[in-house]
């Protein structure tokens, strides 16, 4: 290391000149390979190689005269997942908010990120005295209700994936056993919502019910929780009704239009 200066690492370096790539590129529509390695100062086989690996990912795409490169549509598919939970936390905050009023309980929106449930927004309940923050946390999907109801809606194959190592306990009520799981997410796909008994917390309950997308897919969960001793298991019908009626509201706000069945 040289003194008074910091050496960055060359993979660093790399994702750095790619981000000015593509900044440069939305500046100007277009580029050429040696106006863009001026303007980065690299020489032009560094700036050939770094539009190549943007082009092998869809970020860039060259136009019909060879040589010059613009941004490419893989820059709308990330665009395009960001925009999504954007709007599904716009969608949602009003809608949560009148739950958490109506149950007096923490309202939480998760999606399935991964092999994890993460929660991208929450609204604390009248009856909330304190409470954890779990929004961006991610949690277990066979611990918790929001993660049950995603596992019970997704492709059959992927849930095995997703279910395939050990479960991990983390409290005595925690279900490990496979068999057992699979039953209670048979009975959440045949209700339409599903709960949790101190499974992932001693003295936490939760219900939780699908959002569903403009195509009908289920694009994330909505759940309430609260302490076992105020949300108890006699509660949990009347709750659910009303998380269930959350989620389809939201849903209809993303676009979604409920099938009815024939009369």
């Amino acid at each position: 290391m040289v003194e008074g200066r910091i050496e960055v690492p060359v993979a660093i370096q790399s994702v750095g000149r790619a981000i000015d790539v593509l900044e440069y590129l939305a500046e100007r529509d277009e580029g050429a390979v040696t106006d863009l390695a001026a303007a980065l100062g690299v020489h032009k086989s560094t700036a050939h190689r770094l539009l190549a690996v943007l082009e092998a990912r869809g970020l860039v795409e060259q136009v019909s005269q060879r040589g010059r490169y613009r941004l490419g549509f893989g820059l709308v598919r990330l665009a395009g997942a960001t925009a999504a939970r954007l709007d599904l936390v716009e969608q949602s905050r009003p809608v949560s908010r009148r739950l958490a009023a109506e149950v007096g309980e923490t309202v939480n929106v998760a999606r399935l990120e991964g092999d994890a449930a993460v929660n991208v927004d929450q609204v604390l309940g009248s009856a909330t005295v304190a409470t954890q923050n779990w929004v961006g946390q991610r949690t277990p999907l066979h611990a918790t209700s929001s993660g049950k109801v995603l596992l019970a809606t997704i492709d059959p194959a992927e849930r095995a994936r997703l279910l395939a190592g050990p479960l991990e306990r983390f409290t005595p009520s925690t279900i490990t056993d496979r068999a057992v799981l699979e039953r209670e997410l048979a009975r959440a796909a045949a209700s339409g919502w599903a709960f949790t008994r101190e499974e992932l917390e001693v003295g936490l309950n939760a219900i939780a019910a699908p959002i569903r997308g403009r195509d009908g897919s289920v694009v994330a969960a909505i759940s309430a929780s609260g302490p076992s001793y105020r949300l108890g298991p006699e509660r949990f019908e009347a709750v659910a009704a009303a998380v269930v009626a959350a989620g389809d509201e939201i849903g209809r706000r993303l676009g979604w239009r409920e099938r009815r069945g024939a009369a």
